[in-house]
């Protein structure tokens, strides 16, 4: 059997994990291998990989069980299917990954064959190409116009919550017949990172803002939404919207983390000038007054 990986070892957990833990585990080691943390080095930028995988099959739970049963198989226990059909574990994920169900017993009894076997194209062979797609599009999903060696344009439907570096199989698209691989990259948004489940965002505020608190429209990949800050927030402070981050379905998605950054204006009109001037004189508030001299 190729290629197989034990996606238990991989996030450090039990197999009886249950799905807090699961994700718990994922979220820990996600950040302690994601490449922005680990620029340049690419053993963190594998794991990270496998770790996304992992966790994208084993928080489902459908998925979860086909990966116990192939499991099982693999290391030669009991399993309910045979899966001499699909010895390559590659081809069992993207099955998996592609909400392809996996049948009880993909491996039938031939029948009798009375007719004289013919021979595949010998010009079929799989193809691959590499889909750029926006942030935005990578989490919502939908259809894409994706174009081919051979001239071809096609138009498919793709699943939401996409990731760079991912690998989708489309089954008789390829060249005469045979698959084709798209591959996945995601363009870096201006203002939205994906870190793990979570998105993260960087929100500049006003000065004026930041003392009075307030509402605030924030965006995301759902669109603005109202967000309340305190009184006398500082920068660097991190707020959460729960269930705002990255993922297929709503269940996976983590939260988005909106760091605030108090930005200082650089040009002032002459009213926005006398106000300040104004405030300055009779603010009480001394951030030096810890300091001696």
């Amino acid at each position: 059997m190729q290629n197989f990986r034990d996606y238990y070892e991989i996030l450090g957990i039990v197999e009886s994990a249950d799905s807090s833990t699961i994700k718990q585990a994922y979220r820990r080691l996600a950040r302690q291998f994601h490449p922005d943390l680990n620029p340049g080095d690419q053993e963190a930028e594998e794991r990270f990989k496998s770790l996304g995988e992992a966790y994208e099959i084993l928080s489902d739970a459908d998925r979860k069980a086909q990966y116990d049963d192939y499991r099982r198989y693999w290391l030669q226990q009991k399993s309910e299917a045979d899966y001499r059909d699909l010895e390559d574990f590659n081809r069992f994920v993207d099955q998996l990954l592609n909400r392809q169900v996996i049948p009880k017993s993909p491996v039938q009894p031939k029948k009798k064959q009375t007719q004289a076997k013919t021979t595949g194209d010998p010009r079929r062979r799989d193809a691959e190409a590499s889909l750029q797609v926006p942030l935005e599009r990578a989490f919502q999903g939908g259809a894409e116009r994706v174009r081919l060696e051979d001239g071809r344009a096609l138009e498919v439907d793709m699943p939401p919550g996409m990731l760079t570096g991912q690998r989708i199989r489309l089954r008789g698209q390829g060249i005469n017949g045979g698959d084709l691989y798209l591959n996945i990259v995601v363009e870096p948004h201006p203002f939205l990172r994906v870190q793990g489940r979570d998105v993260v965002c960087h929100l500049p505020i006003t000065p004026s803002e930041a003392v009075l608190g307030g509402q605030i429209t924030v965006p995301t990949l759902d669109g603005p939404v109202q967000m309340t800050i305190p009184a006398g927030i500082q920068s660097g402070r991190k707020l959460r919207l729960a269930g705002k981050g990255y993922g297929r379905i709503t269940e996976e998605r983590g939260d988005q983390i909106v760091e605030i950054e108090v930005a200082v204006p650089k040009l002032l009109s002459d009213q926005e000038a006398e106000l300040y001037e104004k405030l300055r004189t009779i603010e009480a508030f001394n951030p030096r007054a810890h300091l001696t001299y």
